[in-house]
């Protein structure tokens, strides 16, 4: 869809220069039958020039090219409106480049205030090196687990930035996933997290999200074209709720175990609770690890929504594949269920593409 676009742009900026060929008789142009004088010509000439390059700015993920576009439809417009005979139905791309232009520019918007966000949360910390005498006072699974994924003679995981791709269904009566990618952004001392994602409902509906927890406090943002809100909450339900995600997550940053606002029980040798509490909020879940020693499930149990009567339900996350990442062995690919009344809900499939631990904050963006 991007790439059409593209070729929209450059086609309808070409088509400008018949304007500019006509008011410097370079070629007959029967199409125009408008008088243009040469310096109307140079302003054909310039738009062509304008919508040129914010195609190029497009295909170069520059992400201010509607800034340029609007520019290059202004312009275009004017041109149109002095030859309306000849040139009104060149209006009609010109609507179409000012709509996907204010869509983007929203869009941008939408992720300058979550780039500001991420920068207030990233502070990379001193860190320490782990030694095996920490893991003395956890139950045996967890000690077992840390020693599995690797982390142990290592420095501390103070920072953690990943990338996702993903399938989603919104409802249990969703037939196909839609695809959605991430980037999620964690900072472990004083626990915090910026979730952004951007799903494909169809290639003309699109749907950027961003859950974020910070202090122990969550809220939920989801925005129908990056302007719209869809959802947007906040409150104690949804500090625990994304606290639990917080605590589910942590196996991508394992030494985050170690930290003193998570408890652990064990339970047998394969599972153990672990509660974590920071600012006011507490949550629970437990972890479940087969006998080498690998993290293979969390349960927690969960509101599912934020109303006055909402209930909690059992969540899942089952981990359906290992990969490596500097070193540190995590689950790679996951899906999470709901189990309803009505059944089991699997309404996501993550998987984990990148990741990178303690980066430096100047070069925080993927």
């Amino acid at each position: 869809m991007k790439y059409i676009f593209i070729i929209i742009l450059f086609v309808h900026g070409f088509i400008h220069l018949f304007g500019f060929a006509k008011a410097f008789g370079l070629a007959q142009m029967n199409q125009i039958n408008s008088e243009i004088s040469k310096l109307q010509g140079a302003f054909w000439f310039i738009t062509f020039v304008l919508f040129s390059f914010a195609g190029e700015a497009l295909f170069s993920n520059n992400t201010k090219w509607y800034q340029i576009a609007f520019l290059a439809v202004f312009v275009s417009v004017i041109l149109i409106v002095t030859t309306w005979q000849d040139t009104k139905y060149g209006i009609i791309p010109n609507c179409i480049i000012l709509l996907i232009a204010i869509l983007s520019s929203f869009s941008h918007d939408f992720n300058t205030e979550i780039e500001k966000e991420i920068s207030k949360i990233v502070n990379p910390t001193e860190k320490t090196v782990i030694r095996k005498a920490e893991l003395a006072s956890l139950p045996y699974p967890v000690s077992k687990w840390l020693l599995r994924t690797g982390v142990l003679e290592r420095s501390a995981i103070s920072v953690v930035r990943l990338k996702q791709t993903a399938k989603m269904k919104l409802s249990k009566e969703q037939k196909h996933w839609y695809n959605a990618n991430a980037e999620q952004y964690f900072t472990i001392e004083q626990p915090a997290f910026i979730w952004r994602v951007d799903l494909s409902m169809n290639p003309l509906i699109k749907v950027a999200g961003r859950d974020k927890f910070n202090n122990g406090k969550g809220e939920m943002l989801i925005k129908l074209f990056s302007a719209f809100n869809v959802v947007n909450e906040k409150g104690k339900k949804i500090d625990e709720s994304t606290m639990q995600r917080y605590l589910a997550e942590i196996v991508w940053f394992p030494s985050a175990a170690l930290n003193p606002y998570i408890k652990w029980q064990g339970i047998d040798s394969l599972s153990a609770k672990a509660t974590m509490t920071y600012n006011g909020t507490s949550a629970t879940g437990i972890f479940y690890f087969n006998k080498e020693g690998d993290f293979v499930k969390f349960k927690c149990f969960r509101y599912k929504d934020n109303t006055s009567d909402a209930k909690k339900y059992e969540w899942i996350v089952d981990v359906v594949k290992y990969a490596e990442f500097e070193g540190v062995r995590v689950p790679a690919r996951t899906e999470l269920s709901w189990i309803l009344e009505t059944g089991v809900w699997t309404w996501m499939i993550l998987e984990v593409s990148e990741i990178h631990y303690n980066f430096d904050k100047q070069i925080a963006k993927l």
